[in-house]
């Protein structure tokens, strides 16, 4: 009885630090550098061009190794997007509080550095402008891909482009593209 019950702590001791080798959790946040593309971009009949905003996103990351040089990465962010709007008689800037999942494959292309690609799909979940427009689409799909360089052990930066695949707007041909840089940490 005292061999089995020993047997089964070591095992479960085993099973403890090896599912704690292939799933990590932490925490991550960084700057986006946000703008809305498209062709003639017309709110009210009046075009206009955009200019990219400086804003941020900030959430959860797991890191599920699958093989030694490849894992899973899914994120839960929140994410701020948008663009400035300018036309020769006025300027309004458009900013998207969006609830963002990627789910990225990570390939270790060695040690230190990775190579992130997959998809992301956004909810909206606010608003904010300077004009009486609401007609943002609350779904917004897009492709990721960046590189993510481990400093140690559990601290990382990471480098990504967004592009979205969706239109963003009800009324406008525009579509969301955002660069990211983060910082995070994994427990």
């Amino acid at each position: 009885m005292k061999k089995t019950i020993m047997v089964a702590i070591v095992f479960f001791a085993l099973s403890n630090n090896i599912q704690a080798q292939l799933v990590k959790i932490g925490i991550k946040g960084g700057l986006n550098y946000a703008n809305q593309t498209g062709n003639d971009i017309t709110i009210n009949s009046s075009n206009y061009k955009t200019d990219a905003i400086t804003s941020y996103h900030a959430g959860l990351v797991a890191e599920i190794k699958l093989v030694e040089s490849f894992s899973i990465q899914p994120e839960l962010l929140y994410s701020t997007q948008g663009a400035t709007y300018k036309n020769a008689l006025e300027e309004f800037k458009n900013e998207l509080g969006y609830l963002s999942i990627p789910l990225m494959a990570k390939i270790y292309l060695n040690k230190v550095v990775s190579l992130e690609l997959g998809p992301q799909a956004s909810f909206l979940l606010s608003e904010k402008n300077n004009f009486d427009i609401k007609d943002t689409n609350t779904f917004d799909f897009a492709a990721a891909g960046g590189l993510g360089i481990k400093i140690t052990k559990n601290f990382f930066l990471q480098g990504r482009y967004v592009l979205g695949l969706t239109e963003a707007s009800k009324d406008a041909q525009v579509k969301n593209s955002v660069v990211q840089v983060s910082a995070g940490i994994l427990f």
